[in-house]
């Protein structure tokens, strides 16, 4: 059994200055706000010890609602910590755990839970991980600040694109979307038609979803998100990548399903329980800040167990 934690080590001042930051106007693709932004992140993820390289690319936008059929240029921010591992070493390396989260948001809405909250927790992992890894770890931690996710979740899709032409040995993918809204009133938690039933019905829990190619990964996030015991924490895996419950394809970790990789979605669960999704109404006054600080401190916890306990290669 994995100890509880007995308190947290992220920063609830931090994150509300994060979201402070990030949500004083809307950030849409291609826009000077969304640039400034970038630039906040790279800063703060230097000042915690990481490489950040920026990652242009166009393409045309033949999946998203918002510029469909127009040539867009998206800039994913990609992070690696600037340290050796305290490994021997070796020409082989270790094999890859990405976390990210999408710093783009729609034109008319700040996006304080859409996504600025996920990028406060991306942040904070950035700061408490940036230095500390385990003894022997068992995979390389690789944060990504992910564009164009209200597109199409296409800085997902090239993200994954790169690393399947690369052959990077990418052992699971963690998608951060939305983790700050909840709701303890009953009957506040919507749920699609078949999950009825099986999952609570207020909307205090942080989800936890993966697909058929996820389950080790599904566990492990589960085991270290558990160890916050103030964190009500469900998982959900999904067959066929999410196709027969397109709720559940709706963030970056989507396209890394479609390339083969275990992939999964941490997240409040979105529309289904914030009212102020995509609406100018998302802001940070909306947030239940305590429980931000919850699934934050857990996704913390989460990504240490991973990288301490390592995925097993997929073999199908």
């Amino acid at each position: 059994m994995v100890p509880r934690q007995p308190a947290f080590e992220t920063d609830i001042d931090r994150i509300r200055e994060h979201i402070v930051e990030l949500t004083r106007v809307p950030r849409p693709c291609h826009s000077a706000e969304l640039e400034s932004c970038r630039q906040y992140v790279t800063r703060l993820l230097v000042e915690s010890g990481w490489t950040v390289r920026r990652h242009e690319w166009s393409e045309i936008n033949d999946c998203g609602d918002l510029n469909f059929g127009e040539s867009l240029t998206g800039i994913n921010l990609v992070a690696t910590r600037t340290t050796t591992p305290p490994i021997a070493k070796t020409d082989n390396p270790l094999p890859r755990l990405c976390v990210g989260a999408h710093l783009d948001s729609r034109p008319d809405t700040p996006g304080a839970d859409d996504n600025a909250s996920a990028v406060a927790a991306l942040l904070e992992i950035a700061r408490l991980l940036g230095d500390d890894r385990p003894d022997d770890p068992r995979l390389e931690l690789e944060l990504v600040a992910f564009d164009l996710e209200e597109n199409g979740m296409l800085g997902g899709r090239e993200h994954a694109r790169l690393a399947r032409e690369a052959g990077i040995d990418l052992r699971g993918m963690i998608s951060l979307e939305m983790l700050g809204y909840c709701d303890h009133q009953p009957n506040s938690q919507q749920l699609p038609r078949s999950l009825v039933g099986l999952y609570p019905d207020t909307g205090d829990f942080i989800a936890i979803i993966g697909n058929q190619n996820s389950t080790e990964l599904i566990e492990t996030a589960r085991q270290g998100m558990s160890t916050v015991a103030e964190l009500p924490v469900e998982t959900l895996q999904v067959p066929e990548n999410g196709t027969l419950l397109q709720a559940t394809r709706l963030s970056d970790h989507s396209p890394f399903w479609d390339a083969g990789f275990p992939a999964l979605m941490i997240t409040d669960t979105s529309f289904l329980r914030n009212p102020h999704y995509h609406q100018a109404t998302d802001t940070l006054e909306t947030l239940d800040l305590e429980f931000l600080h919850a699934v934050t401190e857990g996704c913390v916890q989460a990504v240490r167990h991973l990288l301490k306990n390592g995925l097993p290669v997929r073999t199908s």
